[in-house]
């Protein structure tokens, strides 16, 4: 009976100094080391103060743009195949927090063997069984369980949890994308809205001085060649409006589609002009960004995954523990089978067992796994360094788009002039029609430069709050 105990305790003893040696075998997870910079270029000041903090129904706040973006959230498709893959993730984390449970099976058979009346079992069965066959019916649990001596069952439950989180992220990250792509395409029909106005504009502009080359024609003040050369810039205009009324149905079904509806036209009351782009935008710090920015915590998690991945091939070269047990009822004969105790059954058995030579196959695994994590950590990094690169993109977009919107705004207001005077001076016949036509060409140019320009500062604005990791709160 001592000699029981003290092989219980002994096994009991040994048991826990392989758990405890475990936590030697893999390292847990550490945050890849980051240099990044205090503060973004062209940034005024660093703060931690962000707009990606803003919610994207306080960034956008018009009605039409925020409606656009929830029929977005709730029936664009690549939104729906992200959450559906957070669904098959939650379940594999739910499966993976069983690992350590042993596996118990229920088996149910019965088998009948007919052997050779020649054959070793044949003459075997007909001298013990007095039978020509052999029945055998058994009705059992089987149960194993491999103890988690090395850690590998808890590593690959932190690669489980690693890809849910890594699906979770790419979610935001299709989110945010999908809120910015919708702003910029609306902020890009809008722009097309205003180009269509100026073209209607400048058309009956263009009407007018056709009209007035007529007259002057009567009069004998001017020639067919300036009646030619009006209406060649009257044309060149009125092309431009069955052009942008195309581009304008191209940008409403590329937004519908976006949205997951079919494509139609998109009702909208505001204009290009209703939207300010002056206003500055707090970025926060580049740190922040490691924990704020959905792709950069994505290519994080993959850092994790393979560091619990390479933790796994790790434990698999040390020696696996694997206790099993079955047991149920079995017997020859039918009438038997439940005959209890008589009929009853038992076994037990613990295996350590570790591969001695294959074919360098867990030592490849191993080293494989190593450079399959430092992959992970470049990737990481670069994704971080892609992050803070758009950031300093956007910050210069903003700011110089600001100026040259202030430019072409001088630039308008000086070509409109311009034509007023030139149409002044044509009819006093101090100015001939090559200048009218030349001031109202340059004016249409500038008007049409300096929506796009708008609109470009706005789409800055979309990218810098997307860049930071707004838009999937």
């Amino acid at each position: 009976m001592k000699n029981k105990i003290d092989l219980q305790h002994f096994l009991g003893f040994l048991l826990l100094t392989m758990v405890i040696s475990s936590c030697k075998v893999t390292k847990d997870y550490q945050r890849p080391e980051l240099s990044l910079p205090t503060q973004y270029r062209n940034a005024t000041f660093a703060d931690t103060a962000t707009v990606a903090d803003i919610e994207w129904k306080n960034f956008f706040p018009d009605t039409t743009l925020q409606r656009l973006i929830e029929t977005g959230m709730t029936y664009n498709y690549d939104l729906q195949l992200a959450l559906k893959r957070i669904d098959i993730a939650q379940q594999q984390v739910k499966q993976a927090r069983f690992l350590q449970f042993p596996r118990l099976d229920l088996q149910i058979a019965g088998t009948y063997n007919r052997p050779s009346s020649n054959s070793l079992n044949g003459i075997s069965a007909s001298n013990f069984l007095g039978s020509k066959h052999i029945e055998n019916y058994i009705a059992g649990v089987n149960l194993s369980w491999e103890a988690d001596i090395w850690g590998k069952i808890r590593r690959q439950q932190q690669a489980t949890l690693g890809q849910y989180l890594q699906t979770y992220e790419a979610s935001k990250a299709v989110k945010t994308k999908l809120v910015a792509d919708i702003a910029k395409g609306f902020f890009n029909l809008l722009m097309l809205d205003k180009q269509l106005e100026i073209a209607k504009s400048n058309l009956e502009l263009s009407n007018n001085t056709l009209k007035l080359t007529r007259l002057l024609k009567d009069a004998g003040e001017a020639t067919s060649l300036s009646i030619q050369q009006s209406e060649a810039q009257r044309e060149s205009i009125a092309l431009l409006i069955p052009q942008l009324e195309q581009d304008i149905i191209i940008q409403e079904n590329a937004l519908q589609i976006l949205t997951g509806q079919m494509p139609n036209s998109i009702a909208r009351k505001v204009s290009l002009s209703d939207f300010e782009s002056d206003d500055s935008l707090a970025t926060g710090v580049p740190a922040a960004l490691v924990s704020r920015r959905p792709d950069v915590r994505e290519a994080e998690m993959s850092v994790l995954i393979a560091n619990a991945a390479l933790g796994v091939a790790h434990a698999s070269m040390y020696p696996s523990l694997v206790i099993s047990a079955s047991g149920g009822i079995e017997s020859f004969k039918s009438s038997n089978w439940f005959n209890i105790p008589g009929s009853l059954f038992g076994i037990a058995a613990g295996t350590i067992a570790r591969p001695i030579f294959a074919r360098r196959q867990l030592k490849t695994n191993y080293e494989v796994a190593k450079i399959q994590r430092e992959q992970s950590v470049i990737q990481f990094r670069q994704s971080v360094l892609n992050a803070i690169g758009e950031v300093s993109n956007s910050l210069v977009q903003t700011q110089k788009l600001k100026e040259q919107e202030v430019i072409a705004n001088n630039q308008v207001n000086i070509l409109q002039q311009a034509i007023t005077n030139a149409q002044l001076l044509y009819k006093s016949d101090m100015a001939n029609y090559l200048e009218v036509i030349t001031a109202q060409g340059n004016a249409l140019q500038a008007e049409l430069n300096l929506a796009f320009i708008r609109s470009q500062s706005l789409v800055a604005r979309v990218d810098l709050y997307r860049s930071l990791g707004g838009g999937w709160k």
